[in-house]
């Protein structure tokens, strides 16, 4: 069962990605040359190579840029660049991650609703077999409606995104 599901997941993966755009193909290559070392050696081999030359310490080589002012336009440029290719990345990994939480979702409401299920099954053997429980079987065997938890979430203020700074008053049974 794990091989299938990992099997599924670099399948539909795989497809996403062959069915990416061409610009999000070129921004994720981008994206993942600028987030390694060799961009970083690049950079440091580049920058120190012009340091030198326009200070002046290349034999034979006259200062083009004394004062580092292309050097410093050349770098802001390529940071803003940078920072929107950051940005697209960071959008694309958001919408992947808004999939999977929708995914998880669903499989967790499908799961409660078996359990919820099961709970009336094992609840209706303990019935015929005169089994007594301290359990309270009624209210695990009752649907959770999540449209119904999340209005109840927001009712009472959501201290994660509140950063706790939120009173939560009960308004009865959950």
């Amino acid at each position: 069962m794990i091989e299938r599901n990992i099997e599924m997941m670099q399948r539909r993966r795989a497809r996403e990605d062959d069915a990416a755009k061409l610009e999000d193909r070129l921004a994720r290559a981008i994206t993942g040359f600028a987030g390694s070392m060799r961009f970083v050696y690049l950079h440091l081999a580049m920058l120190g190579a012009w340091i030198v030359a326009n200070l002046g310490l290349v034999p034979g080589l006259p200062p083009f840029d004394p004062s580092f002012v292309i050097l410093a336009l050349v770098v802001s440029i390529e940071a803003i660049f940078l920072a929107t290719f950051v940005l697209i990345s960071q959008n694309r990994m958001a919408i992947a991650a808004d999939k999977r939480d929708d995914l998880d979702l669903q499989i967790n409401l499908l799961s409660e609703h078996e359990i919820t299920k099961l709970v009336a099954i094992v609840s209706a053997i303990a019935d015929r077999m005169d089994i007594k429980t301290e359990v309270d079987v009624e209210e695990l065997a009752a649907d959770v409606a999540p449209e119904a938890v999340l209005d109840e979430i927001e009712a009472k203020g959501n201290p994660a995104t509140k950063h706790g700074k939120t009173a939560i008053t009960s308004s009865g049974p959950a």
